[in-house]
């Protein structure tokens, strides 16, 4: 493990069960945890099965959760989120997530917290959202006073930020840079094999 990541993943904030139920509330369809069914034969088995983030099912879940690490995407691509929890969850055949799933098995990043840096704006196509908010700078203004929120609300003070493409990491990184350390990892949805992804997201985190 690369020193300047040890500290983040060896850190430990310590959820309970009233924060965790208030995180679930409050952020329930843009938030989830890096946390899945481990077990599968295909690469898209179970990605869909919240059971593994229901503490009564799964008495081990507060254990493994690491708030002070954040797994950041732009927004969410998809309006039919319908549980809560179920971002990054995706068990569509076509969704793409299951590479984050195979990336962070047995890595320290497992645990992490994740989410959109942008909330309600629902866009498959990242350039869109990007000329939407240069056109609408007050709408990313917006965003980043509940990202703020969502920080303060996870009770971490200098969390690790990981951020999934290009896109996103410009957004936190102008608004961010001198507060929070960040780290740009390649997009889960890149026309890359999960093996190749996980060889390219590990070279960055040093896992």
């Amino acid at each position: 493990m690369n020193t300047q990541f040890k500290d983040y993943t060896q850190q430990r904030y310590e959820i309970d069960q009233k924060k965790f139920d208030f995180i679930k509330k409050k952020y329930a369809y843009c938030s989830s945890w890096a946390v899945w069914v481990d077990k599968w034969d295909k690469p898209k088995d179970n990605m869909g099965d919240l059971t593994i983030l229901d503490t009564n099912k799964n008495q081990d879940l507060l254990k493994q959760l690491k708030p002070n690490i954040i797994l950041c995407g732009l927004n969410i691509s998809r309006g039919d989120i319908k549980y809560p929890l179920a971002n990054f969850h995706d068990k569509r055949p076509e969704a793409m997530d299951f590479k984050i799933r195979y990336t962070l098995k047995d890595s320290p990043y497992w645990g992490a917290y994740m989410t959109d840096i942008i909330k309600d704006f629902e866009q498959k196509v990242s350039g869109k959202v990007t000329s939407y908010l240069r056109e609408n700078r007050d709408f990313e203004k917006e965003n980043v006073e509940k990202f703020k929120e969502e920080i303060y609300d996870l009770g971490v003070k200098n969390p690790l930020i990981i951020t999934f493409g290009d896109v996103t990491y410009n957004i936190l990184n102008r608004n961010f840079k001198n507060i929070y350390k960040i780290i740009k990892i390649p997009h889960y949805s890149h026309f890359i094999s999960k093996e190749n992804y996980r060889l390219k997201v590990k070279s960055i985190l040093k896992f």
